[in-house]
């Protein structure tokens, strides 16, 4: 039960991070690039500070822990980093241990959420289930080709996660602004995930949420792994969630 002070400290909290997740096999590292370019573009540089959330539900701490500023850079990252439905769902979980320990330590009541690959869905699976009994609201959420049908290329068939998902949208906050970036190295895939199980995002998000807008990005950068620090990419999640 919190007491009176930190909830005073919560509701009158000025800061807005933006709470990064990477995808499979992904460390706290993977989105240092972007966070350089993000300060290269901007005048008041952000803040980073990256966690590992163990097995044990332990969370280690690098980078700035001191956070200043309307929009530091948290990323949340797992030692079990694998991939599977089953493991997205582990990771959900530890991503609200993560969420409860920096609520207490830097008192904000919102931010804003960016999710590569299986960080989109690990998202996903949070806004749907746990994020209103934190009380912490998402304000911004960007996915970067989150391949929400896994690895199947077909729309009309859904894997368990996918018909998961779309069952409980209900849940997802009516506030939400949603951003979904799908890269295309071709007509059918980013190299990794199929462009068909990116686009299956819509069936989760469209007509429940405040807003969803779909950014296709091709040419040489479209790459799955070379989607964070794609040069457009970068400016849209500056634009976007900066």
């Amino acid at each position: 039960m919190k007491n009176k002070q930190e909830l005073e400290q919560q509701h009158f909290s000025k800061m807005d991070p933006v709470i990064m997740i990477p995808g499979s096999n992904a460390t706290q590292n993977r989105f240092d690039s972007l966070v350089t370019l993000l300060n290269k573009k901007s005048r008041r540089k952000h803040n980073l500070l990256k966690l590992t959330v163990q097995t044990n539900n332990e969370i280690t701490y690098s980078g700035t822990t001191n956070l200043h500023g309307k929009h530091p850079v948290i990323v949340i990252a797992f030692a079990d980093n694998q991939d599977g439905y089953s493991n997205i769902k582990k990771q959900a979980e530890w991503l609200r241990v993560a969420l409860e320990q920096l609520i207490i330590r830097y008192h904000f009541n919102h931010f804003d959420a960016l999710g590569h690959s299986n960080g989109g869905l690990i998202y996903t699976y949070f806004l749907e289930h746990d994020a209103l009994g934190l009380g912490v609201r998402v304000q911004k959420f960007m996915t970067l080709g989150a391949p929400f049908n896994l690895n199947n290329q077909s729309i009309t068939e859904q894997t368990q996660m996918l018909a998961d998902f779309i069952k409980y949208r209900k849940n997802l906050p009516k506030s939400l602004e949603v951003t979904a970036v799908t890269g295309a190295q071709n007509y059918s895939t980013d190299g990794l995930v199929p462009v068909n199980s990116a686009a299956a995002e819509k069936y989760v998000f469209q007509e429940v949420v405040k807003n969803y807008t779909v950014v296709t990005v091709t040419g040489s950068n479209a790459e799955h792994s070379d989607l964070p620090q794609n040069p457009q990419v970068v400016d849209l999640v500056k634009k976007t969630l900066f």
